[in-house]
């Protein structure tokens, strides 16, 4: 993980989108490997980013996409993880922008945890994040976080 060293922004980010991935899914009771999916998942989706920043000075979603699955898969490896489950995280890496790709409760809520604090950190209006929110959130948890942190108003 020496792509994150350095980058305060990378590491809140990553520390955020894992703890509210982690809730969620607690919430919404996933099965233990389902659970730990995930949770690589949340703590690595961005692993392209530092990299990317530094050569482009930015990190455009699509090639996050393309060039972080395979820092992902060496992650994975180096931390003893088994093929299967490198497989899964390195896909959920590759769309994990992709709301119209979800195949499974550890891919929405990644999407959904990635959206919460994502909007909170670019200081998305109240309405316009409800609105966007609104037709993608499936889980009852992340609903439930979404009227948390945008309630609405009536």
């Amino acid at each position: 993980m020496d792509n994150c060293q350095g980058s305060h922004h990378d590491l809140m980010h990553l520390t955020k989108v894992h703890a509210l991935a982690r809730l969620i899914g607690q919430m919404e009771g996933l099965d233990s490997r389902t659970q730990e999916i995930l949770e690589a998942a949340a703590l690595i989706h961005d692993i392209a980013c530092p990299a990317l920043r530094k050569r482009l000075g930015k990190a455009p979603w699509d090639l996050q996409e393309l060039e972080g699955p395979p820092l992902a898969e060496e992650a994975m490896r180096f931390s003893g993880f088994d093929q299967d489950a490198i497989n899964r995280v390195s896909f959920l890496v590759a769309h994990h922008h992709q709301w119209d790709k979800v195949d499974g409760m550890d891919y929405q809520i990644l999407l959904e945890a990635d959206f919460l604090v994502n909007a909170q950190e670019k200081q998305v209006e109240h309405e316009r994040a409800r609105r966007v929110a609104a037709g993608m959130f499936k889980t009852q948890s992340g609903l439930a976080l979404l009227d948390l942190y945008y309630p609405t108003v009536t």
